[in-house]
């Protein structure tokens, strides 16, 4: 039940965090292309690299705990597959194939990027 908790409270905050990001992103580029959602992902694809680094250097004592509230738990309520789904099927119904190649691709290698980088920065930062 205590990780069930960890996992919930985890995911309202990431869940809130994405919907300012996103209300944000609106906001300040509209609703043209899905801002919100592609800089959720990469954000937590390198804030999830510097988990994992960190974890692995340092968070001996608690990891478990603490890779269920942040790792499943914020960060998984903060990014988005599904959102992602339902707006590249939006642009694929519309025919806006640039704009879909665009951010499917930055979707999955700009994300992969973050997260390589975050895992290297936590390497610099937590091995030593």
């Amino acid at each position: 039940m205590y990780n069930l908790l960890l996992v919930a409270l985890g995911g309202a905050i990431g869940a809130s965090g994405r919907h300012i990001l996103s209300g944000l992103s609106l906001r300040l580029f509209g609703p043209g292309f899905p801002v919100g959602t592609l800089s959720a992902n990469i954000i937590g694809s390198a804030l999830m690299g510097l988990l994992v680094g960190w974890l692995a250097f340092k968070g001996a004592g608690n990891g478990q705990s603490l890779r269920l509230f942040f790792g499943v738990g914020v960060l998984g309520g903060f990014t988005t597959f599904s959102a992602f789904s339902l707006e590249s099927f939006s642009m694929l119904e519309k025919k806006a194939y640039g704009p879909l190649f665009a951010y499917v691709s930055a979707s999955l290698f700009v994300s992969l990027a973050a997260l390589a980088l975050g895992l290297w920065l936590s390497r610099l930062i937590f091995s030593s």
